[in-house]
């Protein structure tokens, strides 16, 4: 989307016609602005990741309830959970599960 630099309206687009190219006018002022047929990369940015960050800490499970949820990874039956609406709220609440076996800490999801 392109704003007029003058009056700040939208600018609307403009088919090619015989030798002139497709442009961008306003349709308040006399502005226009001919498009050019290259892109222009001005400069490359790589992305990077970002770290996630737990919901609950480790601090947080020791005041988490618990219940009996069998562990995908070590079959422990007992987990700290903690609920959070992600959806809308017509939606289940999003239930996150954090293994308490010895030297497990496995973390899974249901929704």
């Amino acid at each position: 989307m392109e704003f007029c630099p003058s009056c700040g309206i939208l600018l609307q687009y403009e088919l090619p016609h015989m030798d002139r190219p497709a442009r961008f006018f306003c349709p308040t002022c006399p502005y226009v602005c001919n498009i050019e047929s290259k892109v222009k990369i001005k400069r490359r940015q790589r992305l990077v990741k970002k770290e996630i960050e737990p919901i609950i800490s480790k601090d947080d499970l020791k005041n988490a309830p618990v219940t009996e949820a069998t562990c995908p990874r070590c079959s422990f039956k007992k987990a700290a959970f903690h609920q959070v609406q992600m959806r809308s709220a017509d939606e289940p609440m999003s239930t996150f599960y954090y293994c308490l076996g010895e030297n497990c800490g496995e973390q899974w999801r249901e929704d």
